[in-house]
């Protein structure tokens, strides 16, 4: 397998367990850890796919994805007892997959267009969406909404692999490079709470000023 085989189907794994650890914090029967472990697993790929055209999408044209999900979601559902806080494992798995998935899409975006702009639109969706559409099917607190940094760190993760491919690094140097920065932001803000300042809303003008 290559190297972005393996990122493709560590982030798909990795999403997917998040979504059966939600799943199980809902006290879901199976089918519910099987559908929200597929659709946190494929959503931001499936996605990635639709904005570039490139239909089917992956998991259309390889089962195998499919497969994983199921069988992430089967485990999770008679494991994820033994584990003491399912949130704090979902968070940190969720930083797992983001860290894979800004670079699979990063890369699937550039080899499609040869965009580097395109390579970082496409990680960001890949490694961002599959976790946004889990907390809202799952009714969890959404990452997007949570203060510490998320969508950044995929951002990053895929600037900086898509930097190093254009200046010429050879694949596995800038899949490690781009993982690694994504995953250490990611990490560190769950870590440390790193955040951007927040907007503080001013009460609006009165009508009478306005006119």
């Amino acid at each position: 397998m290559t190297l972005l085989g393996f990122l493709d189907y560590a982030g798909v794994a990795v999403f997917a367990a998040t979504g059966a650890l939600s799943a199980s914090r809902k006290d879901l029967d199976v089918i519910g850890f099987l559908f929200l472990a597929a659709v946190t697993g494929i959503g931001g790929g499936t996605l990635r796919d639709v904005v570039l055209g490139s239909l089917p999408v992956f998991w259309v044209l390889d089962p195998g994805y499919i497969l994983v999900c199921a069988s992430v979601g089967v485990l999770v559902f008679f494991t994820a007892h033994l584990v003491e806080s399912r949130y704090r494992l979902l968070i940190w798995l969720d930083a797992v997959g983001l860290a894979a998935y800004c670079v699979m899409g990063a890369a699937k975006g550039y080899a499609a267009t040869g965009s580097p702009t395109v390579a970082i639109v496409t990680g960001t969706l890949t490694a961002a969406c599959g976790g946004i559409l889990r907390d809202i099917i799952a009714g969890e607190p959404s990452v997007l909404l949570r203060p510490e940094i998320y969508v950044t760190a995929a951002l990053v993760g895929a600037c900086v692999f898509t930097a190093a491919t254009v200046f010429g690094l050879p694949l596995y140097a800038a899949s490690t490079l781009g993982a690694a920065t994504a995953f250490a932001i990611r990490g560190g803000a769950l870590r440390f709470g790193w955040s951007f300042p927040r907007y503080n809303s001013r009460p609006g003008r009165a009508p009478d000023d306005v006119l």
